[in-house]
């Protein structure tokens, strides 16, 4: 039986679709050192040109090895037919096709299956090898068009999973103990808009099933928190970190960006969520052409005010086949590294004062051991290091008593033995 990899980059969604292939796979032995592996699948990520770049380079060094190689993923659109003539991979496979990927792999001969962008998933995954928490795509596509982002381009306009079918999910998945459930997607707040319900609607009928302990919502859209979203927030399963993407808190890059939300009814709607005790993140793009000195020493000001704990923040990086690719003028690296900086030590010391001033019990759920060291997120998508007398791997831990570092929080529990 021939011996499959699985290697996976970029985002929640594709850590879900990997599980979608692993579990369509019937016919070969699925393996976790890729050095013992005979295929490797790559599901790849093409949010940046870096993304690219990095895909490429990995699918290098296992050509070198002598292995077969597939492309999926959104990299199998912006760059899998170049791969494919210039024989670096042996098969391209589009996100339709991935309850396919046994069919594919036994095939015999070079192939191109991109398949379409209007499907929806219809495997229900009831394990997650190797993780604590399990993950639940619950929609597809982006109706949005951002002038830098290339991913509606490669997985569609929004569509919503069929509900019972993501219930169900979710049953089995509980059923196999797993307690900690992340709803992610392309555009989970566009959830339910072509099926006449709501991401709020769903998330509280995911509650009610037995074993849900916690859910955790990838990113939304400001505009997407609605009065249904509203109604959930002080449910206790809900955790207490919401990542809202504001991508630019200047209203005139919002506008170069095609953005959806403005900055005022930001401010307003993080001003709302912080008094209700939650951590917020959001997403952060510097260096996009036109932010000019004076537009960006504004937006940094700006973003000063924002009760944000958390941020993935990222320099602009070309995407062919964008608008933002053709814009002009365009912003030196350097600045835009500098930029970042500014903007990581800005929001890493507003952590540090939030969980200074949010002394409170924490929930865990264990997820890896270094050392000797236990490690998870609590309810506020903060990582606490705890040292126990025994193993805590994978379990629930209420921690009363730890100290705030710069770095995360720390604790030491003792059990009777």
């Amino acid at each position: 039986m021939k011996k499959v990899f699985f290697k996976t980059f970029g985002c929640r969604t594709n850590i879900y679709d990997t599980q979608i292939m692993m579990q369509n796979l019937k016919d070969f032995e699925i393996v976790k050192d890729e050095k013992k592996a005979d295929i490797i699948v790559v599901n790849s990520c093409t949010v940046t040109n870096g993304a690219d770049t990095g895909v490429r380079s990995y699918i290098n060094s296992a050509n070198r090895r002598g292995v077969k190689v597939v492309l999926a993923g959104c990299g199998a659109f912006s760059k899998g037919e170049d791969l494919f003539k210039e024989e670096k991979v042996f098969g391209v496979m589009g996100h339709s096709e991935k309850e396919n990927i046994n069919t594919l792999l036994n095939e015999k001969t070079r192939f191109v299956e991109m398949g379409d962008l209007n499907s929806v998933d219809s495997t229900i995954v009831s394990e997650y090898i190797g993780k604590s928490k399990a993950f639940l795509k619950i929609q597809e596509g982006c109706n949005f068009r951002c002038s830098y982002c290339i991913i509606p381009y490669v997985r569609g306009n929004a569509r919503s999973q069929d509900e019972e079918l993501i219930l169900e999910q979710v049953r089995k998945l509980a059923f196999n103990g797993y307690g900690e459930f992340v709803l992610t997607g392309t555009n989970i707040g566009s959830y339910g808009q072509d099926k006449k319900s709501s991401l709020g609607s769903l998330v509280k009928k995911i509650a009610t099933i037995r074993g849900v302990r916690r859910i955790r919502l990838g990113s939304i859209e400001p505009i997407q928190v609605d009065e249904s979203f509203r109604e959930i927030l002080t449910e206790p399963w809900l955790e207490r970190h919401l990542h809202l993407a504001l991508q630019h808190t200047s209203e005139e890059m919002l506008k170069i960006m095609r953005r959806r939300n403005n900055v005022k009814k930001d401010m307003e709607l993080f001003e709302e969520l912080h008094s209700l005790r939650y951590a917020l993140g959001t997403d952060f793009i510097t260096g996009h052409p036109g932010e000019s000195d004076k537009v960006w020493d504004e937006a940094y000001e700006t973003l000063k005010q924002f009760p944000l704990t958390h941020i993935h923040s990222f320099t602009y990086s070309k995407r062919d086949g964008t608008p933002s690719a053709i814009m002009k003028p365009e912003i030196r690296g350097d600045v835009a590294k500098e930029r970042l900086k500014q903007v990581e030590r800005l929001i890493s010391e507003k952590n540090y004062e939030f969980r200074l001033k949010h002394k409170e019990p924490l929930e865990i759920l264990i997820e890896e051991k270094k050392g000797e060291l236990y490690s998870g997120f609590d309810q506020f998508y903060n990582r606490i290091y705890i040292e126990s007398n025994r193993d805590i791997l994978k379990e629930w831990v209420s921690v009363e008593k730890y100290e705030v570092k710069k770095d995360a929080n720390y604790a030491k529990v003792n059990y009777e033995i």
